[in-house]
């Protein structure tokens, strides 16, 4: 096989893994977009932080509601797929932490091509600035946020959650936010970026991050990582090699630079450790019991 050869088929068959990809993303969304809610609970639909139809985020919230503390979700799917109402994504997490006296913001953000990550995070930034002036809105309290995200959401919270102690007034996405009580950040492979593109990695990473080293550095939570005030959960999958040693690293970084972290490993798959999160289980208990820490308020409501 001559070398042109050899290099389309690689192209063709990459091209495959890709559109495989994105009709298994999209296929979970499709099959999730019934999310089934609590009695008592309301939803927000599609409320704008931006010009862009993607800069929207949902508000699931119980009628009557006060002085909330609020989960701020930010979804995944390898930056350029998935949608802030996939059941993975809301339905336990709303079913659990809602009839507590929660809020549950799920939001969606540019993706690629349109957008790379690092305006991304950007984008979850302006969402979260957003959400917090408008919080006493729909009943919650805009100083007790907690930002979650999965997969490639982790990764633009770890970002931003890495910005707020390096960047002047916390805007680094280009609005002020308020500091918010925690980071939870599930099962994320791409916390030091550099170290992932300089290893073996999947094709996948060639075209989210490009190839130019100086851009690894500026969308990697890690070199970005300078110390702060949020505590950080780093929740993993034992089941796979990459997800753990990243978190692994990026706690032990943040912990040597003041902050607090921890890494929590579960043999649960990618997807289970997003939509698990909610349900009964040591796994749920013991994210409840790392929130607990945070707050008093947070601690209350989930006696």
């Amino acid at each position: 096989m001559t070398s042109q050869k050899y290099i389309a088929l690689r192209m063709m068959i990459a091209g495959m893994l890709l559109g495989i990809l994105c009709k298994v993303a999209q296929a979970d969304d499709d099959a999730s977009s019934g999310t089934s809610l609590p009695a008592g609970v309301r939803v927000v639909r599609d409320v704008p932080y931006g010009s862009d139809p993607a800069q929207r985020f949902d508000v699931y919230a119980a009628i009557g509601v006060q002085d909330a503390p609020v989960i701020f979700m930010v979804h995944g799917g390898a930056w350029m797929l998935g949608d802030k109402s996939a059941r993975a994504v809301v339905e336990n997490k709303v079913a659990r932490w809602v009839p507590k006296g929660f809020i549950v913001i799920s939001a969606n953000y540019r993706m690629l091509p349109r957008a790379m990550p690092v305006e991304q995070a950007r984008d979850v930034g302006k969402a979260l600035a957003t959400a917090q002036k408008k919080a006493a809105t729909w009943g919650g309290d805009r100083t007790r946020f907690i930002l979650m995200g999965h997969s490639a959401g982790a990764h633009l919270v770890a970002l931003l959650t890495a910005w707020s102690a390096t960047c002047d007034g916390n805007d680094c996405a280009g609005v002020a936010t308020a500091p918010w009580l925690a980071s939870v950040l599930l099962d994320s492979a791409a916390l030091d970026v550099v170290q992932r593109m300089e290893q073996r990695h999947p094709r996948l990473y060639d075209r989210v991050f490009g190839r130019d080293p100086e851009y690894w550095k500026a969308a990697s939570p890690f070199h970005a990582l300078n110390g702060g005030t949020v505590p950080i959960l780093a929740v993993c999958s034992s089941l796979r090699d990459d997800p753990c040693p990243q978190a692994d690293r990026f706690a032990a970084k943040a912990v040597s630079s003041g902050m607090r972290a921890s890494v929590l490993k579960q043999p649960l798959s990618h997807k289970d450790i997003n939509q698990h999160l909610g349900q009964p289980g040591d796994y749920t208990n013991s994210v409840e019991a790392f929130l607990r820490t945070v707050d008093a308020a947070v601690s209350d409501r989930l006696r």
